[in-house]
């Protein structure tokens, strides 16, 4: 939801709706020029540091090294930590060896304090010093004039940092007479930041040879592949409500994920910025503008110049902390990121499930009747959504006395079919002396204050709102402990929640949000602004945990978000359009966040604003299906568009693609334990990575390839199959296609390309039924595509769906699925845990297979002919009710 709803507060909003209706107004939101500090910082010219390491500070201990840096120019002591991490990263923190007073250091995003390993001096002289990282020849070089960090490899630099010179600490100072203008207060349209610190940006250069492909920090709506930013603005990281955004632009979004990885053919690395402040990355190479026909002249005419990449880190305040991530492989990076944030979350069972969501469902029996539609279509779902009109004037943790005067009797209902409600819960609190929130977060001196230390008050939804300041603890251990059933009445079991305007969202703010001289304890909100809607979702998750006595997994769903908000649950796309553009970009923009530890993501299908075409809704479910969170969403002046409104035949189209996703449910909830376990993403192969160019298809762990249809009338697409050597499979039709190769497929309205690849093993529950809980027990279908080498495996993962027991009681089944030599065999991955089931074995379909003359179930030694049928025209063998519970050890015989 965006700020553009703020029409309904009054008549001076109503008209910058209408006069916003139909774009960003990128008026709103500054440039980099319109940024005192990044403008001033930009200004800096390479090659010109005046910072000189004085190597006689040198103080080296157990598990850091320490340098003071000069600043030749002012004579300003900087104080250089380098760290040697275990798992092979580096960690580099520059702050003021003497500053007038703390520098804002970002705390709750690390999981803990990383453990170092020892550094040892290699070599010392008046030009640097050569440090050991311990793996494989890494050394780190520190040369003092100037001031220049460079890791090597053997002969080969891997990464340099400040080697253009572009390293820029603006110190804490008293005001002088005679200083530029932003320094010290800056205006943006009609609001004055005052600035009482003065100006402390920080500025930090890194250069990659050998890279010219670089990916992540989202949020942006644009490419998988970061662009070059000359003669641009920077790419932005800074939390904002933006309405409808526009593509493939550098704007700032909803969430800042500074974490960015680079990628060639030998490495992957990463460089994690841990700073919560305004951000801004410029990107530059030296291939950057080169055709594709340039690079092949270079290559053809034995051109020596090596590929390279120049990144800069520019942050309003803060000090500067970077992890460097030296891979080698991208899998290493992806759990060098988790050993430091975490990983995501491990959701419920349901959550994995269809979302039905519009803003917003009117009342009771609107809700009563949309639950029917979804029964009397046969169209299964697990949760309904509601927007902010449920609440009692908008004051959140209430219902509204005459739309939902029932709420438990509309959970029960929901409950008795086996599914579940998420209802909105926003960080802005109605100022409103009887509204029990309001008076006890007042009470408690809990609300961000504004630079005169008042409360700071800002416009929302509700009117004039007041912030809570979810930085302090206790805060946040009393927001938690809202959720509880005898506090948040009408709530029971099944109700979940959604943080939504957490940027934080202030209608009449600067940019749309909260300035940044507002005070939360002794730091500014410039200090901390990217991290407020962590902190939001952080609190949340907890207050689910804590009403079930710490037993059930929260689902909470987020807009904003910062490093670490994986560990708290989902987040989403924000206010898109029903546009084809919007269908297309949500695809890199859920790959980018999965590549820098956020799994659970997904788009409002359909598109938040405008009403969709009849096939643009349909191609839209067909890319969400297929995408981690999978949710229906629609801005209030949308027409209705529940599944069943667009006539029989789209009907059918949208019911069977919900359809196939509850079917691979069983599939979800394995790569989602292994999110959790390992911090992969899905999207990519678990061994052999390939990076995703053109963002315009998926890999869904290392098994599945969709390539969903996100053009307006297409008749065919051409979908590339990776791997040489290897086979693929169309889910539908088991047509096998060699790897490899540029694929075309021709398309209908009702088709989506998927292909599993040959040498898995896929479980799916064929029988799909109302919600994913009247599911539980349902039996399993193996779907085994045999690779050439007629090899294949697999894993299926079962608990009970909900709760924390598979951590605290290791209650959870782990089996593991291998073919090889004409036997598919389950066998145990968890041998100490404990979980019955079920489930059983209803059918195993064998793609790629030749035909068996008996086949053989053996169990409990003993030997059991099992039925089955062979397909010669698609090599396709079907096993019939072999019977065997899914938690058993088994092996089936093809002889």
């Amino acid at each position: 939801m965006h700020f553009f709803r703020m029409g309904l507060l009054s008549v001076f909003c109503v008209c910058l709706f209408f006069s916003s209706a139909f774009a960003v107004d990128r008026g709103n939101f500054k440039t980099c020029d319109q940024s005192s500090f990044c403008k001033r910082q930009r200004a800096l010219k390479p090659g010109q540091s005046p910072y000189r390491a004085l190597l006689e500070t040198l103080e080296l201990s157990d598990s850091r090294l320490t340098l003071q840096l000069i600043n030749d120019n002012n004579k300003v002591h900087l104080l250089l930590e380098l760290y040697r991490l275990q798992g092979n990263m580096t960690r580099v923190k520059i702050n003021e060896l003497k500053p007038l007073k703390p520098r804002f250091e970002v705390p709750d995003v690390l999981i803990a304090e990383p453990p170092t390993e020892p550094l040892s001096v290699l070599s010392k002289d008046d030009n640097g010093i050569v440090l050991s990282l311990g793996a494989e020849s890494q050394r780190l070089i520190v040369s003092a004039r100037p001031f220049r960090l460079d890791i090597m490899e053997g002969p080969e630099v891997l990464l340099s940092l400040n080697s253009r010179g572009l390293l820029a600490f603006e110190h804490l100072h008293l005001q002088g007479d005679k200083e530029q203008d932003g320094l010290w207060e800056e205006t943006f349209k009609s609001h004055t930041d005052t600035k009482p610190n003065g100006p402390t940006s920080i500025s930090l250069d890194f250069s990659l040879p050998g890279v010219e492909h670089v990916y992540g920090i989202p949020e942006h709506a644009d490419d998988l592949k970061l662009k070059t930013t000359d003669g641009g603005d920077p790419y932005r990281l800074y939390n904002l409500d933006v309405f409808q955004y526009e593509l493939y632009n550098p704007m700032a979004l909803y969430g800042s994920i500074p974490v960015m990885l680079a990628h060639n053919t030998q490495r992957t690395m990463g460089i994690f910025w841990l700073n919560a402040a305004e951000t801004w990355v410029d990107i530059s190479s030296n291939t950057a503008g080169k055709t594709v026909f340039g690079k092949m002249l270079d290559f053809v005419q034995g051109s020596s110049e090596k590929p390279q990449t120049d990144i800069r880190w520019i942050s309003e305040s803060g000090i500067i902390d970077v992890f460097i991530m030296l891979g080698p492989k991208p899998s290493d990076v992806f759990s060098q990121y988790a050993s430091l944030t975490g990983t995501q979350s491990f959701p419920p069972l349901a959550s994995l499930g269809y979302h039905q969501c519009r803003w917003n469902y009117n009342d009771q029996e609107d809700v009563k009747s949309v639950d029917q539609g979804f029964d009397q279509h046969d169209i299964p779902y697990d949760f309904i959504w509601l927007d902010i009109e449920h609440a009692d004037g908008k004051r959140y943790f209430t219902w509204d006395p005459h739309k939902f005067s029932q709420p438990k009797e509309m959970l029960q209902g929901l409950m008795d079919k086996r599914r579940k409600m998420v209802a909105i819960v926003d960080p802005h609190i109605k100022v409103d002396s009887g509204y029990k929130i309001h008076s006890e977060i007042t009470s408690k001196d809990f609300y961000v204050k504004n630079k005169d230390g008042r409360n700071y008050e800002g416009w929302c939804w509700p009117g004039n709102s007041g912030y809570p300041d979810f930085t302090i603890p206790e805060m946040r251990a009393w927001w938690a402990s809202m959720f509880a059933y005898d506090q948040y009445e009408g709530s029971m079991e099944n109700l979940f929640t959604w943080n939504d305007m957490n940027e934080p969202s202030v209608f009449n703010g600067p940019e749309v949000t909260m300035h940044k001289d507002a005070l939360h304890g002794k730091w500014e909100h410039r200090e901390i602004h990217n991290i407020y809607g962590l902190y939001v979702q952080m609190a949340t998750a907890e207050g689910q945990i804590q009403r079930s006595g710490g037993v059930e997994r929260p689902f909470v769903l987020t807009r904003a978000f910062f490093a670490g908000s994986q560990r708290f649950g989902a987040v989403w796309t924000g206010d898109n359009a029903a546009e084809w553009g919007h269908l297309k970009i949500s695809i890199p923009m859920c790959l980018s966040l999965g590549l820098v530890g956020v799994s659970f993501c997904g788009a409002d299908i359909g598109g938040f604003f405008k009403n969709p075409s009849t096939e643009l809704l349909v191609r839209w479910y067909q890319t969400g299906a297929y995408q981690p969170f999978f949710r229906a969403h629609a801005h209030l002046d949308t027409t209705r568009r529940e599944p069943w409104l667009f006539g029989p035949e789209n009907t059918a189209l949208i019911r069977e693609v919900i359809r196939q996703r509850y079917a691979l449910l069983p599939y979800w909830y394995q790569l989602f334990f292994q999110a959790y376990r390992t911090g992969m993403p899905f999207l990519v192969k678990k061994k052999k990575i390939t990076f995703i160019m053109y963002s315009v298809f998926c890999c869904l762990g290392s098994d599945l390839l969709v390539h969903p249809i996100t053009e307006e009338g297409s008749r065919g697409v051409t979908a590339y199959l990776p791997g040489a050597g290897e086979v693929w499979y169309d889910v539908h039709t088991f047509q096998k296609h060699n790897g490899a190769q540029n694929l075309y497929i021709p398309v209908t309205l009702s088709s989506i390309p998927v292909f599993q690849r040959g040498g898995s093993i896929i479980p799916r529950k064929d029988r799909v039924r109302r919600s994913s809980a009247c599911m539980e027990n349902d039996p399993y279908t193996l779907y085994v595509a045999l690779s050439p080498k007629k090899f294949a495996r697999g894993k299926l993962y079962i608990d009970d769906g909900h709760s924390f027991n598979y951590d605290t009681k290791k209650e959870f089944i782990h089996r593991s699925l291998t073919f090889a030599n004409n036997a598919l065999t389950s066998s145990n991955l968890c041998p100490d845990c404990n979980f019955l089931t079920s489930s059983w074995i209803e059918k195993v379909l064998i793609l790629g297979a030749s035909k068996p003359s008996k086949v053989v179930l053996k169990m409990d030694g003993k030997e059991t002919p099992v039925d089955f049928e062979f397909d010669s025209s698609m090599s396709v063998l079907t096993l019939r009710k072999p019977g065997m519970n899914a938690g058993d050890d088994w092996t089936l015989l093809l002889q």
